[in-house]
């Protein structure tokens, strides 16, 4: 039951958000300065905050961390073969492969984390993010400079390097760990304007989501979009969950680390695939696809490791 009661309003949210975007309450001229806002500010100044007051030594589990980036490397690979059998074309396979391994860890993972497992649980999953992220930037990086397609693919690529480097929810997942392991208390005044910043972040997020979704985009990439989905919906967090069964790991540990292993493909995607050289079509189809169907398999995955 507290799983439905979990993925059912989070879900519901996002749903609001596509049925308010068809309807005009979301302009499709606000999603940019809006996704802006929770990608710069509010996520960041959550995800700081909740890193910041909890114990890094006691929320810190290199092993799991092992088996998230071991699971994101192997699907990775996975891809890599996939997108090669089945002779994609540059962009495209750069695209799949993309969506295939890069997950929304910062609107989907840590809004569920925190629905789902309360602010330890969201301790927990900020730290990982942390170093999931620069992986999965590093990865797409990689795969978009050989297979991308873009005019200006050199430019592209020093750019999004520096977005990558830039990336607000990586530093602010940085400074979290520093204030952490210094034990620097967070001024009252501080604590309370984080608190009130990063109560913004996963409403807001879940609405942009839904307002971002595409339906006909969809229709017109089927095989591609299918295989993307298994990758990252079932084949992803089976491999983590099948390294933390058999380190024999209680749930309450890894649970934090399966949930980003289940998120959907990262809105980020289609931003990289424009800057350099991917496939925005699939990139749009795929992110609104696993999405879609993330609601479903996130609560197979917790009802798998609760059992």
């Amino acid at each position: 039951m507290q799983i439905v009661s979990t993925i059912v309003p989070i879900f519901t949210v996002i749903f609001v958000g596509w049925i308010a975007r068809r309807n005009g309450f979301i302009p499709p001229e606000f999603l940019g300065p809006a996704n802006r806002l929770v990608y710069y500010l509010a996520i960041p100044a959550m995800v700081f905050r909740a890193i910041a007051k909890a114990s890094f030594r006691a929320h810190f589990n290199p092993g799991i961390l092992a088996a998230l980036l071991g699971a994101v490397f192997l699907v990775f690979g996975i891809s890599w073969i996939w997108s090669a059998s089945g002779r994609f074309s540059g962009s495209l396979r750069a695209t799949f492969m993309q969506s295939a391994f890069h997950g929304n860890l910062g609107y989907i993972g840590l809004a569920v984390s925190f629905y789902f497992l309360g602010s330890e649980g969201l301790a927990h999953a900020s730290i990982l993010t942390g170093f999931v992220m620069i992986f999965h930037n590093f990865l797409a990086v990689v795969v978009l400079s050989v297979y991308g397609e873009g005019q200006h693919t050199a430019r592209n690529r020093m750019e999004v390097a520096r977005n990558v480097l830039g990336n607000p929810i990586i530093l602010s997942a940085i400074a979290g760990i520093v204030f952490s392991l210094l034990g620097l208390p967070l001024p009252s005044i501080a604590d309370r304007s984080l608190d009130i910043l990063g109560n913004l972040a996963l409403p807001l997020a879940l609405l942009l989501i839904g307002a971002s979704l595409s339906l006909e985009r969809m229709r017109a990439r089927t095989g591609p979009v299918i295989g993307a989905g298994v990758l990252k919906l079932l084949v992803m967090p089976a491999l983590g969950f099948g390294v933390f069964s058999w380190w024999g790991s209680p749930p309450e540990v890894y649970l934090p680390g399966l949930i980003l292993l289940a998120s959907p493909s990262a809105t980020v995607v289609y931003v990289m695939a424009r800057e350099m050289g991917g496939d925005g079509d699939l990139a749009v189809a795929t992110i609104s696809a696993t999405t879609l169907f993330s609601a479903g398999t996130i609560a197979f995955w917790l009802h798998v490791a609760m059992g």
